[in-house]
């Protein structure tokens, strides 16, 4: 199982961190390992590596079929449900990172910085790129968007993507965060929603 991890997908959110860079002309792929993922209500502990860790709340896709070179106008076939999850970023390391020209994976793909909540059936839902999703900390909006947004579309990533990797059962794709993004600090309870349904439930320690 691989994470794969779109960044810079939703304009507000490009401006946000990358003010006066052009949007991006084709998806920006990263890739987390799957030590990365933390899943079932878990906490998610600050590592001591960083100084500021942030929230990215995104929809993330199920990968349910083996699929490579996947035409766009077949890409709906190829995931089965979605959820709600949490790109965690080291923002200091990756701010040095990419002001040295370094890669930055070390800032996103660390131990337990892909959390992840629980999948519902992606037939339950009319149109993927009608969804909203949010973010409450202790009970407050933090961040929330909807994948009408998306620069790229979910099924634009995935034929994008399998040109490149080979989709497998069971990968997850994680399609971007909108404007909003803020640290978390120890003690603090994170809600992830999708469509008003709770998906994600944890702390932060």
């Amino acid at each position: 199982m691989k994470i794969i991890a779109v960044g810079m997908n939703y304009v507000a959110h490009c401006h946000e961190l990358h003010e006066g860079e052009k949007l991006p002309e084709e998806p920006v792929i990263f890739l987390k390992p799957d030590s990365a993922l933390l899943k079932d209500g878990k906490p998610f502990f600050i590592p001591d590596f960083s100084r500021q860790v942030d929230y990215e709340t995104e929809l993330v896709v199920r990968i349910s079929r083996l699929g490579k070179n996947i035409a766009e106008r077949f890409a709906h076939r190829y995931y089965d449900a979605v959820t709600v999850g949490i790109d965690f970023t080291a923002r200091d390391l990756q701010r040095r990172f990419r002001a040295e020209g370094k890669p930055w994976e070390l800032s996103k793909g660390f131990d337990s910085s892909a959390a992840i909540g629980t999948f519902v059936p992606v037939e339950r839902f009319k149109d993927i790129q009608q969804l909203s999703f949010r973010l409450d900390i202790d009970g407050q909006t933090v961040q929330s968007g909807s994948t009408a947004d998306m620069i790229f579309r979910v099924d634009e990533i995935i034929a994008y993507v399998s040109r490149f990797y080979t989709l497998k059962i069971g990968d997850l794709l994680y399609t971007g965060t909108p404007v909003g993004v803020g640290p978390v600090s120890i003690g603090q309870h994170l809600e992830g929603y999708l469509e008003n349904e709770k998906l994600l439930d944890f702390y932060v320690r």
